[in-house]
């Protein structure tokens, strides 16, 4: 059932993304006086699942969920139809209207995507997370973990920039900004502070590591799991861990920390249960957990206006997008394997989940929007880019390309995607097992 409900959510967003998408070029069309012949939402070779005439366009439904397309009067697409290229340009077609009509059009479904983003993530902020936890209202900061000291982080510190652009919320601090970042900027009591970042940052957060987080609070045991390690050793609720194999605990940072590195090892526990201050040997299971519900603070969020929820649905679109392009930078100069990087419909499927959470989907749907547009503006030909590229081409040499030449473009263009889309779908499947 989960699976199915991940491909759900998955067709769904698709679906809704191709029609914005399509939408972009068709509008473009309609604006400039050309002539949309078909408007599918997902491929259609051999056979379609619905259709409609509605005026010059065919509106329908393909069965192949890997897009969508429009059709469009007088151009050469990734169909490969030239039969009516050789008939003498109508004033409705394509190739009969200036460059930079045409260069519109081609932009047409990128710009609809990224309206689309701003909108989703914007909604989404208002709708669904409503708030945001401002950094200044972390009164104890961070708590900083191994490789967070090794880089300079020390517990109690704010992060208040990255790469210079302040941090408001501590969304952002947890964004991939920080992923990519070179220079984190901290308040260290009343001083502020530089640290560089090292390279492989982007690895380590990628791949599971602890850097910092929200834990640099003081704790107390609330309840313990029944027949875990903890209740057997008869711990009880309300005290409070002193040290763990002499090591001071302050902090529930300091447990996790400790909790994480001695796993499956017995460890001797100081405990205050406000009668007595008394000693424990307690074993922690292999996963890092001993059996305990711990107190935490409630921290003061703020309400999202519509002021800022836009602010941030804009700036949280184009920071995946940012995010993006910096990851395929790290791929083309060798730093990172694609492999490891690229995902397709199974993996976007997977990252939807099993369970149906509209706030997580129209957040992710909204990224994935970004993603697209970023996509699609690449200047590989059979896509929006390529196209953009060549018009760009022809308005600088004032020379327009010829059919045969943009035919080969094309072929070339499409082997470039069927192969790309083999190896993602085939990386998919291959990180199934």
């Amino acid at each position: 059932m989960s699976a199915l409900i991940s491909a759900g959510q998955l067709i769904l967003a698709l679906s809704l993304l191709v029609v914005i998408h399509e939408f972009g070029h068709y509008i473009a069309c309609r604006i400039f006086g050309i002539r949309v012949n078909k408007f599918y939402i997902f491929f259609d070779p051999w056979f379609k699942i619905w259709s409609k005439k509605i005026g010059d366009t065919e509106f329908g439904i393909g069965w192949l969920p890997l897009g969508g397309y429009v059709k469009i009067a007088g151009m050469i697409d990734e169909s490969l139809d030239t039969k009516q290229l050789k008939k003498e340009p109508q004033e409705w077609e394509f190739r009969s209207k200036p460059a930079w009509q045409r260069l519109i059009v081609m932009l047409g479904g990128v710009i609809m995507n990224v309206i689309a983003a701003f909108i989703i993530l914007t909604m989404s902020h208002l709708v669904h997370t409503k708030s945001y936890l401002p950094v200044e209202n972390v009164k104890e900061g961070i708590y900083a973990y191994p490789y967070a000291r090794f880089l300079g982080f020390e517990s109690g510190d704010k992060v208040i920039a990255i790469d210079g652009d302040e941090t408001i919320r501590y969304e952002d601090v947890f964004s991939t900004k920080l992923y990519f970042a070179e220079t984190v900027t901290v308040l260290r009591d009343k001083d502020t502070v530089d640290l560089t970042m090292t390279d492989t940052l982007y690895s380590f957060l990628k791949n599971g590591g602890k850097l910092i987080t929200l834990e640099n609070y003081e704790f107390t045991i609330d309840s313990l799991v029944a027949d875990m390690p903890a209740d057997k050793a008869g711990i009880k609720p309300g005290s409070k861990i002193l040290s763990i194999d002499n090591r001071p605990i302050n902090t529930f940072g300091e447990l996790r920390e400790v909790l994480m590195l001695e796993k499956g090892k017995e460890m001797s526990f100081v405990v205050d249960s406000k009668v007595s201050v008394d000693t424990f040997d307690i074993m922690i299971d292999s996963t890092g957990k001993m059996g305990i519900y711990t107190s935490f603070p409630v921290f003061e969020t703020k309400e999202y206006t519509l002021r800022t929820a836009m602010k941030y649905g804009w700036s949280d679109a184009f920071e995946s997008l940012n995010a993006n392009i910096k990851g395929f930078g790290l791929i083309f100069s060798g730093k990172e394997k694609a492999r490891d990087n690229l995902q397709g419909p199974i993996g976007i499927a997977k990252a939807y989940g099993g369970v149906w959470d509209w706030s997580k989907f129209w957040r992710l749907t909204g990224i994935i929007s970004m993603i697209l547009a970023f996509v699609n503006i690449l200047p590989i030909p059979a896509l929006d880019g390529g196209h953009a590229m060549f018009l760009m081409i022809e308005a600088i040499t004032r020379r327009k390309l010829s059919d045969k030449f943009m035919e080969v473009v094309q072929i070339i263009g499409m082997v470039i995607l069927l192969a790309l889309m083999v190896f993602v779908i085939g990386n998919d499947i291959i990180n199934l097992f």
